[in-house]
């Protein structure tokens, strides 16, 4: 069996949208684990000869390079699903000690209208997760808010060397169903 998003077209592209705002934002570096709620971002990155896209095989190994992108002089994002969250918390002490500038952008999964049990337990404990390594959240289920929400939380990051993660709700994703 296999997943399929259901066929919802929103009226505003907040897929395009997320790439515009990191590029309005001077970034550079765009790493991610591959994603189809980041497709539009992660194809856009590849396709921008200004910008250095990294696929990583595990989503905390984004933290140590972006930390290593600001020591080099320039802005980094990290794209991945809420599942991924998990796999960084430890590595998430490291912007904590160290205060470099560290911009998420998370797919959630195990939340509404969740098909699959295994996303729920991650999904529903994602932004507490977050929150209690000192990473400020805000969460966009609706796609007028992807844009400012993120141009707000790159700024915050940027400009004061946080952490913070933009969560885009299952909502503006589109309902995925199992595939027979």
């Amino acid at each position: 069996m296999t997943t399929q998003e259901t066929d919802l077209k929103p009226e505003i592209d907040w897929q395009v949208d997320v790439f515009n705002v990191l590029k309005a934002h001077d970034v550079k570096h765009v790493v991610y684990v591959p994603d189809a709620g980041h497709s539009a971002a992660i194809r856009m990155s590849i396709a921008d000869p200004d910008i250095h896209d990294v696929v990583l095989t595990t989503e905390e190994e984004g933290i140590g390079y972006l930390a290593g992108a600001w020591l080099g002089g320039e802005r980094g994002a990290l794209l991945m699903q809420s599942s991924g969250v998990g796999n960084c918390i430890n590595n998430l002490a490291l912007q904590v000690c160290a205060r470099f500038p560290l911009l998420m952008v998370v797919t959630m999964r195990g939340d509404w209208a969740e098909f699959n049990p295994w996303q729920n337990p991650m999904g529903q404990a994602t932004e507490r997760s977050l929150n209690l390594m000192g990473v400020m959240t805000w969460q966009a289920d609706d796609p007028k808010d992807v844009a400012p929400l993120l141009h707000g939380a790159a700024t915050m990051a940027f400009n004061g060397d946080s952490a913070t993660a933009l969560l885009l709700g299952q909502r503006l994703i589109g309902e995925k169903k199992w595939v027979k």
